[in-house]
């Protein structure tokens, strides 16, 4: 039985108006379009916020490439992408935790526990900083263990250390971005970002031409940008009124949450990660090939196409994080799972929309990269390939966002560790190699993998008991609540 406070709160926000019940509107109609615009709101400033922060990374690349240095150019692109791998997504991984604490958090109206949890997300990812800070001083060693030139990976050492800085700031950063995120507090984020994003082309130039520090200054560039954009947003945070009730304060009772909020980091961050170490391992993979540079060039342009657009469903993930561990926080169990529906609608629109423009497009899509014939035409035909993987992506984006929503990452590290390192990897290698499919192959690999994970995720999301959720969610922020209201006494 629902509680009178339940019942009013219904009466007081109706989901229909007069003049959509006069124009035949059924509750269910109502109920969708009502969802689809909480979700499109957010979804859409999302992508902003998104790109913004990694086209930081691109304008230095792009800066260092017009120094006309090729082996520095060299070494930074190969550090950029050392760096993704061994830092950056390994933060933005763990950072998702926040999206099931602070969601559901916000959801209940336990307001003051949702700074709690980013002031912990904060230590936590400033303390994982430190080991990875140490991996990036041996940048050097680690690429010549692979086969790399001594002097570009030289060049890459020289990008890491000077990057170490920005690894502090991303971890306040993507912390900083979940807190405003899963209060649906989405446009100081979007002004942030995009200032930041514009501040950063002027100050990107001044270091690597005016000073010359060459690709050192890109590296200096990208830490002052990431801690400017930090910056911005933890003002806002202490200053602005919307944040009262929920503002960070750093105290030992906000800390002893740490050990809660790596329960659900550890495997939000291996749920990510994986998923996008099976694409950079891809791209090592092809240069064994016959014909390496095609290959590799072929597989590099279909990799950054599908980066891309992944910020597309990656925002509408976000945006069902925060739907559903808002409405699962607050015990509405039939909300969520609307919020569940609409999500998986708009990520199977979305495909089909950019799938029929890479279709329309195949024949030119290769000339955003190369002039090299045989480059576009092998690009044209990994076509029909990208069109699948961009559908598979935008499931997964809507699925993992749900996931991330509803605290299911350890299932979701499970599914995807399986899907890509039992399925994809070897699909790819004996597809590429063995059949001698080569780029084709390896793709096709890496897509059986996606195919595998939209199918798990999938049935776990039919599969899932929303009320049960919702109980489960409700009863731990009130054990932790009365925990710590003891723990503070």
């Amino acid at each position: 039985m629902e509680s009178s406070g339940e019942m009013s709160k219904e009466e007081a926000a109706p989901l229909l108006t007069k003049s959509e019940e006069n124009n035949g509107v059924t509750p269910l109609e109502g109920a969708f379009w009502l969802e689809l615009k909480r979700v499109g709101s957010m979804a859409a400033p999302m992508v902003a916020v998104t790109v913004s922060q990694y086209l930081l990374q691109v304008v230095s690349l792009m800066m260092v490439g017009h120094l006309g240095i090729l082996v520095s150019f060299s070494g930074v692109a190969i550090a950029s992408s050392f760096a993704e791998v061994t830092g950056f997504s390994v933060l933005l991984g763990m950072a998702g935790a926040l999206e099931t604490l602070c969601g559901q958090t916000y959801g209940a109206e336990e307001f003051r526990k949702l700074g709690n949890y980013t002031c912990c997300a904060i230590v936590t990812l400033i303390l994982v900083c430190l080991p990875i800070s140490l991996v990036w001083i041996f940048t050097d060693k680690i690429l010549l263990l692979f086969g790399q030139d001594p002097e570009i990976s030289n060049v890459a050492r020289e990008y890491c250390i000077c990057l170490i800085p920005s690894l502090f700031g991303y971890a306040v950063l993507q912390s900083l971005t979940r807190y405003f995120q899963t209060q649906s507090m989405i446009f100081p984020m979007v002004f942030s970002s995009i200032a930041v994003l514009c501040l950063h082309i002027p100050i990107c130039w001044v270091l690597v031409f005016k000073l010359g520090l060459g690709h050192v200054g890109a590296a200096y560039a990208i830490a002052i940008s990431y801690w400017l954009n930090a910056i911005g947003l933890g003002l806002y945070m202490n200053y602005s009124s919307a944040c009262e009730k929920t503002k960070i304060v750093f105290t030992s009772n906000a800390l002893r949450n740490i050990p809660e909020f790596c329960r659900y980091a550890i495997p939000s961050g291996l749920m990510f990660c994986f998923e996008w170490w099976s694409f950079e391992l891809l791209t090592l993979l092809a240069g064994l090939l016959p014909n390496p540079q095609l290959e590799t060039s072929v597989l590099s342009v279909c990799l950054n196409t599908t980066t891309l657009h992944y910020f597309i469903p990656y925002a509408v993930g976000a945006s069902a994080s925060t739907r559903v561990s808002n409405e699962l926080g607050a015990g509405n169990a039939k909300a969520a799972q609307g919020a569940v529906r609409v999500v998986v609608i708009l990520g199977i629109a979305e495909a089909i929309i950019v799938s029929t423009f890479f279709i329309c497009c195949r024949h030119i899509l290769g000339y955003a990269y190369s002039n090299d014939k045989e480059v576009i035409d092998y690009v044209a035909e990994m076509v029909p390939l990208l069109c699948v993987s961009v559908t598979a992506d935008s499931l997964i984006g809507a699925l993992s966002g749900i996931a991330r929503g509803g605290g299911f990452q350890q299932m979701g590290a499970y599914v995807n560790l399986g899907a890509y390192y039992l399925g994809g990897v070897p699909m790819g290698l004996l597809l590429g190699f063995v059949l001698k499919l080569n780029a084709k192959g390896l793709w096709m690999g890496t897509l059986t993998g996606s195919i595998l994970q939209v199918i798990i995720l999938a049935i776990v999301t039919v599969l899932t008991d929303w009320q049960k959720e919702a109980t489960k969610a409700r009863e731990r922020i009130v054990e932790n609540s009365i925990t710590s209201h003891n723990g503070f006494a």
